[in-house]
């Protein structure tokens, strides 16, 4: 692409060149004598920047007619790190609308670069090219996910989504601690409401479907790659809304409206900015949830492939009882995963030195790392790893992706390090995760799940 752009601006330009040298000699034959006009010194330094102009497109058209795709796709991933300061100007959340908006428009690159083969697993009876998944939160509303799965996630989950559209809590509600890598945010479950989410993944999954349907004709093993639409596999996280009583009412119409676009499900219980949301996550109060939404995705038409696998979303700020209660709940159900965790309302070193620390939320990035790892750590144990943990808060490397892994979990997520670093940290950590695997001996994502509680 960006060869063909070179030659047709090396093109265009010379086509100009010779028509004007071609006109030129004869714009002054007339019957009158007409002197020909001085040639201020001005154009003359015009005609010397034109002339080095030229020799910079030419040269770098010839340079980039050498380049390969790949090469010129890093050369663009790195190159949004130009673009990072600014958005760092910016009010957080209009910062953030911005990025969701640019993703939904085809605004960043899209990865062309195959994934390092170490790095593929398959979860839920799906292939994931890699475990780097984008966590809900940053595209509430299901704008961007063509985008950003092209971006090179793994996967890619919405959300929060809630029945009824409703606008959340007042702004300001998002504050950076860049010092720290850290967000404290209060949004409260702002989304748009499940019908306009349900039109706008179909709209997306049609799409998906018809550009995986007309490209090459996949062998029956790589047809299994990838979600229901096509490559990258698509989550949704299904919220209840602020007034609701009947909490499970809400999540079971998420399910009925949204999960025949979704890879897997997921139910969020552990949100603090909406009141009374995290006391689903007792012992009875889950289990009687659980049981409701499973039997309602249960009861619908499902193809061969089955219904969406069903995950919940827990809190890091759970006593040890209350993770023996989910993790009892989680395997006397079959439940298909959990995700650990959401963000905290903690306040650990060194976020409490800062005075935004006061803000009221929950916390993501750097300091969440430690606190979600030992809660995934926990719950891996208390599981004895049957079910597929997502590891979630405060990723930032490659090296902090493989602590999670070897924490137990089988897939991981980011968001805050996202916000800060940009697209250019995706293949950065894919890079630095699969080294390490090399690194330790590993063959495989699998083998290295749990490697620190055995």
């Amino acid at each position: 692409m960006a060869t063909r752009a070179a030659g047709k601006l090396f093109r265009d330009f010379m086509r100009k060149r010779v028509i004007s040298n071609s006109i030129g000699p004869y714009r002054h034959c007339s019957s009158a004598a007409t002197p020909a006009p001085k040639i201020p010194h001005f154009s003359k330094k015009g005609r010397w920047l034109t002339g080095a102009t030229l020799g910079v497109v030419i040269a770098g058209g010839a340079y980039v007619s050498t380049v390969d795709e790949a090469t010129f796709c890093g050369w663009l991933f790195s190159a949004t790190k130009l673009v990072n300061p600014f958005f760092a100007l910016l009010d957080a959340e209009f910062a953030h609308t911005l990025a969701v908006s640019a993703a939904a428009r085809g605004w960043v690159p899209i990865e062309k670069r195959p994934d390092p083969p170490i790095l593929g697993l398959e979860v839920w009876g799906r292939k994931f090219s890699n475990p780097i998944g984008l966590s809900a939160g940053f595209d509430k509303n299901a704008e961007a996910v063509e985008g950003l799965l092209g971006l090179g996630f793994g996967f890619v989950e919405v959300g929060s989504v809630t029945p009824v559209p409703q606008e959340g809590n007042p702004k300001p509600r998002i504050f950076r601690l860049r010092q720290e890598g850290a967000i404290i945010n209060r949004c409260g479950f702002n989304s748009e409401g499940i019908v306009v989410v349900a039109k706008r993944l179909g709209a997306q999954h049609g799409k998906r479907k018809l550009e995986t349907s007309s490209a090459s004709s996949p062998s029956s093993d790589e047809a299994k790659h990838g979600g229901k639409a096509g490559p990258g596999i698509l989550g949704v996280n299904l919220g209840k809304n602020k007034t609701t009583e009947d909490a499970a009412a809400d999540y079971i119409q998420g399910v009925h409206t949204l999960s025949q676009y979704a890879d897997y499900l997921v139910i969020n219980v552990s949100s603090p900015n909406t009141p009374g949301l995290r006391m689903l996550q007792g012992r009875k109060q889950l289990k009687d949830l659980v049981k409701k939404v499973q039997a309602a995705r249960d009861e619908m038409q499902w193809g061969e492939e089955g219904p969406p696998p069903l995950l919940v979303k827990i809190a890091p700020d759970l006593s040890k009882e209350d993770l023996v209660d989910i993790a009892a709940v989680a395997v006397a159900l079959n439940l298909d995963g959990l995700i650990i965790s959401n963000t905290t309302i903690s306040r650990p070193d060194p976020v409490n030195r800062n005075p935004v620390s006061e803000e009221s939320g929950g916390l993501s990035g750097k300091p969440l790392f430690n606190l979600s790892t030992n809660v995934l750590r926990e719950m891996y144990i208390l599981t004895r790893g049957k079910i597929p943990l997502i590891g979630c808060g405060g990723i930032s490397s490659g090296e902090d992706a493989y602590r999670k892994i070897r924490a137990g979990a089988t897939l991981v997520q980011l968001y805050t390090a996202f916000a800060y670093g940009g697209p250019a940290l995706i293949p950065q950590i894919k890079a630095e995760l699969a080294e390490c695997l090399e690194r330790d001996g590993f063959k495989s994502i699998l083998d290295a799940v749990g490697a620190d509680c055995r």
